[in-house]
């Protein structure tokens, strides 16, 4: 006897998501999570008296808009605001280039380059056309690689036959484009299309956002793809902050599968899954508890998963051994700030819009470069990549009045540090770097830091699963993209065992707070279940 349809592992977005689907198509479903918390890293909490902001994850756009609307989030509280300004892009020669909503063109950037204001239109136009139809691709499961003349295999050649006729809305030119993004760096890219520094770095932080890479390292031209795919309330392209936090993103969806009979059980992290003639079927929990379910599906990095829930010796030894080479590690080093006074910056003193937008502290696609280098070699940048945001400038409620809150994503460290020691031992050491790195932009920053919360490789990994602090569930490289995410042949989101289905960012499409991997993988299990009960 089962006590559950389906049980998730981790009540992170995407294993919210995923319940919430099977809850509303009648499933009996039990979401367990290790933390105290709903919301895996994309919650909200006080980390300093009267100061709360989104711990790890800090923005939003990528969450899918079908999403937002199928679970009905607006009327469980979810309410997301646009940036009054996008991005901000000081240099210490007091240049700058300040990025609104609806201005991608020529006022601010001709003072920069007037070729790049002249060129900038065909350039967004040519990487939407891309990512439009790219979008298509994020709500379905990517083609599986099946052996054999079977009914699934059947299935599969189906799904690469619509797979083609998508790719075909895009011209030969745009195809070639595709396999460039795919293929070449993006630094190699934007040094083809403009010439000022400012303008590069913006697109090329997007190349190396969760990426443990130099912008000229291949296949970072994706990444900078990826991020391109997002839109807030109907608007393309934009990013925007949800009031209270990312946890009230993870808060709604929790509500909408709860409203749905979801259980969601918080302190409750599972020791194992149990597997029975091949079969998952179920979990015993931390507490020795036992909870049986005909279908466990996993929000967990796939590593994690695969190499300390499940008894090695109930998967294949080839799938054992290429889940040991699965990729992890984002070069992250996230912190919270809260300040007595919004920063001012050397290249556009006092207030204004900029304060509301990303403000991206890396000034070149060779400064980034550098900072790869560096982190390879001693272990952090000595010059480090780092966005801050001020989310208080658009939300009252995270901070006292008068004061605010900021988030640091920082970037590059090594996710295991070369000469063996642990981050532990060089977490304030960090801090105090990316603090005085802001004020070198910003004087007086440093001294308007009245409390900080720091979150190393070691403490993601720790406190959220982020296997080496990676953001993604998997660094999103060729050979872990598309129908080879998480490997080649469980791209369909069913694991090697029957009943085991992947859920969470190490799926297709990967990582960023989508929801897309959550509802793909209740869609399967769905259709699995449907099968049998026909």
């Amino acid at each position: 006897m089962m006590d559950y349809d389906a049980l998730i592992i981790g009540a992170g977005h995407n294993g919210l998501t995923c319940a919430a689907y099977l809850a509303m198509n009648g499933l009996r479903v039990k979401v367990v999570e290790r933390r105290k918390v709903v919301g895996g890293a994309a919650v909200t909490e006080e980390f300093h008296p009267g100061f709360r902001n989104s711990v790890a994850a800090y923005t939003v756009s990528l969450l899918n808009p079908q999403i937002i609307a199928d679970l009905d989030l607006a009327s469980h509280g979810l309410r997301i605001v646009e940036r009054r300004a996008q991005n901000f892009l000081p240099a210490q020669d007091g240049a700058s280039y300040l990025l609104t909503g609806e201005d991608r063109t020529y006022q601010s950037l001709a003072k920069l380059s007037e070729r790049d204001a002249l060129r900038i239109d065909d350039f967004n136009r040519e990487l939407e056309s891309i990512a439009d139809v790219l979008r298509q691709f994020v709500l379905r499961a990517p083609p599986n690689v099946v052996e054999g003349l079977t009914l699934n295999a059947l299935r599969e050649a189906y799904n690469a036959l619509e797979t083609g006729n998508i790719l075909r809305h895009l011209s030969i030119e745009h195809q070639r484009l595709l396999l460039d993004l795919f293929t070449w760096s993006a630094g190699e890219m934007l040094d083809g299309w403009f010439e000022s520094d400012l303008l590069k770095a913006l697109f090329g932080f997007d190349a190396i956002v969760g990426n443990y890479a130099s912008p000229y390292t291949a296949g970072s031209a994706y990444v900078m793809l990826h991020h391109a795919f997002g839109e807030v309330n109907g608007k393309k392209g934009l990013w925007g902050h949800a009031i209270g936090g990312m946890g009230a993103i993870t808060q709604a969806m929790a509500a909408s599968a709860r409203g749905h009979g979801a259980e969601i059980e918080t302190g409750a992290g599972v020791q194992e899954v149990i597997v029975e003639r091949g079969r998952a079927a179920g979990v015993v929990l931390d507490d020795g508890r036992t909870i049986r379910a005909r279908y466990v599906a996993s929000n967990l990095n796939p590593k994690l998963l695969y190499t300390r829930l499940i008894p090695p010796d109930a998967l294949p030894e080839p799938f054992l051994k290429r889940i040991d080479k699965y990729r992890n590690g984002s070069g992250t080093f996230r912190m919270n700030v809260a300040l007595s006074t919004l920063p001012s910056f050397t290249a556009l003193p006092g207030d204004g819009d900029h304060l509301t937008s990303g403000i991206i502290l890396a000034p070149s696609l060779g400064y980034m470069d550098r900072a790869y280098q560096d982190a390879r070699t001693h272990g952090w940048s000595r010059e480090p990549v780092v966005e801050l945001l001020i989310p208080s400038t658009l939300d009252d409620t995270l901070s006292p009045s008068g004061e605010h809150v900021a988030s640091l994503f920082c970037q590059h460290v090594a996710p295991e540090l070369p000469d063996g020691s642990s981050w532990d031992d060089h977490r304030h050491q960090v801090a105090d770097l990316m603090i005085s790195t802001v004020d070198r932009y910003a004087p007086g920053f440093a001294a308007s830091v009245i409390g900080r919360q720091i979150l190393t490789p070691l403490d993601l990994e720790r406190e959220f699963g982020l296997v080496g602090g990676d953001i993604f569930h998997g660094a999103l490289t060729l050979n872990q993209l598309f129908s080879a995410r998480p490997m080649l042949g469980h791209a369909d989101y069913r694991g090697p065992l029957k009943g085991l289905y992947h859920c969470g960012s190490g799926a297709h499409p990967g990582g960023g707070v989508t929801g897309a991997p959550g509802y793909n993988a209740a869609q399967t299990i769905l259709r699995d279940h449907q099968a049998i009960f026909l």
